[in-house]
């Protein structure tokens, strides 16, 4: 594998992909009971925003650098206080979770790559109820389920470089969800053509996933670097689409408007039941 998510880290996708994310985290807060997060594709969980990889394609800059001094609420001022407790770091997903869980609650952060694993290893160190993994991450997701808990988010965040990642992605979910049909998903996917998007999100749901919404966020101009994503959220809790709909108010601005371009375009779809 040569995917290194550093040089990535804080764009645009990972603005929304992780306002997303504590979303999801402070809704299972809300009961007392325990919950499980598993992360399948976690990287290494901290990234600095000033090393050589950042520096090269400055994504951040055109993300979550464009959010500096912005004050916000609900779940969008929570991921930017935990954004600025790291300074010049990014905090990756699983280092969002961990900090977001209770003593109760659990995460395993899975990755593939062994410099990337041994990291993540020792950026949870901290977090006793949090467990680093070296390994195949769609393979262990499957064998982990239904968690203990029996509540919980599954977090599925691939490199896409297989050629067959789609597919893979799509039988995955299903297989999940057979096991754990309770569980919120979040299933980040770039769209490099709507229709092959749209093909994935078709796949997925056709195994009889009852509430499912998709958002999707694209840039203007578009470029040869990546301009659109979107996030698959199966059965998204109350309130969610709401808070991200608020959330997308602040950021369509300001991460759009590059080059005298447009608001970024962000649209929340529900493609499976409603709220």
């Amino acid at each position: 594998m040569n995917y290194r998510h550093g040089y990535h880290a804080g764009n645009f996708a990972d603005v929304i992909k992780h306002i997303a994310l504590v979303a999801i985290l402070r809704h299972l807060r809300k009961k007392d009971a325990p919950f499980a997060v598993i992360d399948t594709h976690a990287g290494r969980g901290l990234y600095d925003l000033r090393d050589s990889a950042s520096r090269a394609t400055g994504e951040a800059e055109g993300g979550i650098a464009r959010l500096a001094g912005l004050a916000a609420e609900e779940a969008m001022g929570t991921y930017l206080d935990l954004v600025s407790e790291c300074g010049a770091r990014y905090p990756g997903s699983p280092l969002i979770a961990a900090k977001l869980l209770r003593p109760q609650d659990r995460l395993t952060a899975i990755e593939k790559h062994p410099e990337e694993a041994a990291i993540l290893k020792d950026v949870l160190a901290p977090f006793h109820n949090a467990t680093a993994e070296a390994g195949d991450g769609y393979a262990r997701l499957i064998k982990l389920l239904p968690p203990p808990s029996r509540r919980g988010l599954i977090l599925i965040d691939p490199p896409f470089e297989a050629a067959d990642e789609y597919e893979v992605l799509a039988r995955t979910l299903a297989a999940a969800v057979r096991k754990f049909a309770t569980g919120i998903y979040e299933v980040w996917y770039p769209i490099k053509s709507q229709g092959a998007a749209d093909a994935f999100i078709g796949e997925a749901l056709a195994g009889g996933i009852a509430k499912a919404l998709t958002v999707e966020i694209g840039l203007t101009p578009s470029s040869d670097r990546m301009t659109r994503a979107g996030l698959l959220v199966v059965n998204p809790p109350y309130g969610f689409t709401e808070q991200m709909q608020r959330a997308a108010v602040l950021l369509a601005p300001r991460l759009g408007g590059v080059a005298g371009g447009a608001p970024a375009d962000i649209r929340i779809t529900w493609r499976a039941g409603s709220q």
